[in-house]
């Protein structure tokens, strides 16, 4: 019996960078088309941490999964590169993909209205009220 042997482009490892990349994209798509129907300061927010998230995941974490970008370990001693410079792309990293999280969310939340301030009540007019002074 003949066995095929495995292939490199079907393991997790060599898939993720191409579902990250695919990820990064549709949600700059999702946002795009979300922040037509939105207005100001929502439509920003959501473009904002899209723009944030496609960098981080189309571009950022698939380098390090490819093993272009060295991970950053506060134990390690020995980089390829330098470790200010392992540092700086870990710092990169988490700051797009928080950073885009947050603005994401608070523009959807704008978006959604539910970081809106309930609308004023309105006074009445005290003379429309009888009081029970009044009535007895």
């Amino acid at each position: 019996m003949m066995q095929i042997p495995p292939l490199p482009l079907a393991s997790i490892e060599a898939v993720r960078p191409v579902f990250l990349i695919i990820m990064g994209i549709f949600l700059m798509v999702i946002a795009w088309r979300l922040s037509k129907i939105a207005t100001g300061w929502a439509a920003r927010m959501i473009v904002a941490g899209a723009l944030l998230l496609g960098f981080g995941y189309a571009i950022v974490m698939p380098l390090y999964e490819a093993g272009v970008i060295e991970r950053y370990a506060p134990g390690r001693t020995h980089y390829h590169g330098t470790a200010a410079t392992a540092l700086a792309w870990q710092a990169v990293k988490l700051l797009s993909m928080n950073c885009g999280w947050l603005f994401f969310g608070l523009g959807v939340a704008l978006h959604a209205k539910l970081l809106s301030a309930p609308a004023p009540r309105r006074a009445t007019n005290p003379s429309t009220f009888v009081s029970n002074e009044s009535a007895a």
